[in-house]
C-alpha cells in the first residue's frame, strides 16, 4: 500500500567542521551567517567538532558545545565563544561556562558536564568521522558530497557553498 501523502524534501546539510579555539573559524562565523540568512531552514548547518591538538582548550570547547546543544542554544554558544577565542586560549574552561551563564544556560550544569565527561563520545565520534572523510584542519565543510578546506583559504568558500546548495535546491525541484 503507497503513502498518498508527498514526501517532505530532505533539506541539503552543511556540515561544518570546527575547533571553538581556531582564530579561522571565528573568520567563518560571517559566511556562516551569511548563509543562515540567505538559506533559512532550506539548508541545515550542522557543527561537527574537530579539536586540534595545538589548542588545549578545543575538546573541552567541544563538550562545552554540545551541553549547549543540549540546552537548547548552540549556535549562541558556539559564536559567543568564537568570539572570544583570545580569552579562551588564556581562561580555559572557567571562560566556557562564565559564557554559558552570560547567555542565560545553566552554568552550574555546564561545569558538571565538563567534569563528568557526558559529551565526550560525540565529540570523538565527530573526530573520528572527520578523520576518516579526510579533514585535517578547521573550518572544513561538507556539504553534497563535497568537502571544501577553509582552514587553507576562506576566500571564494561562502561563494562555492552557495553554488552546490543552489544545485541541491534546484535538483529537489
Amino acid at each position: 500500500m503507497s503513502d498518498p501523502s508527498p514526501a517532505r524534501a530532505q533539506v541539503p546539510v552543511l556540515d561544518v567542521w570546527c575547533e571553538l579555539q581556531c582564530p579561522d573559524c571565528r573568520t567563518a562565523l560571517d559566511d556562516l551567517r551569511a548563509l543562515r540568512a540567505r538559506y533559512g531552514d532550506r539548508l541545515e548547518l550542522r557543527l561537527r567538532h574537530f579539536p586540534l591538538e595545538k589548542h588545549k582548550h578545543a575538546f573541552a570547547a567541544a563538550q562545552a558545545a554540545e551541553e549547549a546543544a543540549a540546552q537548547g542554544k548552540l549556535w549562541p554558544y558556539v559564536e559567543a565563544v568564537l568570539g572570544r577565542v583570545a580569552d579562551l586560549d588564556r581562561e580555559g574552561e572557567s571562560l566556557l561556562v562564565s559564557v554559558a551563564g552570560e547567555l542565560g544556560l545553566d552554568a552550574e550544569e555546564f561545569d558538571t558536564a565538563l567534569i563528568d565527561g557526558r559529551h565526550i563520545l560525540i565529540v570523538d565520534a565527530d573526530q573520528a568521522e572527520g578523520k576518516a572523510i579526510g579533514v585535517t584542519g578547521t573550518p572544513t565543510y561538507v556539504v553534497g558530497g563535497e568537502r571544501l578546506d577553509g582552514g587553507k583559504s576562506q576566500e571564494g568558500l561562502r561563494e562555492r557553498v552557495e553554488q552546490i546548495v543552489d544545485r541541491l535546491l534546484a535538483e529537489q525541484g
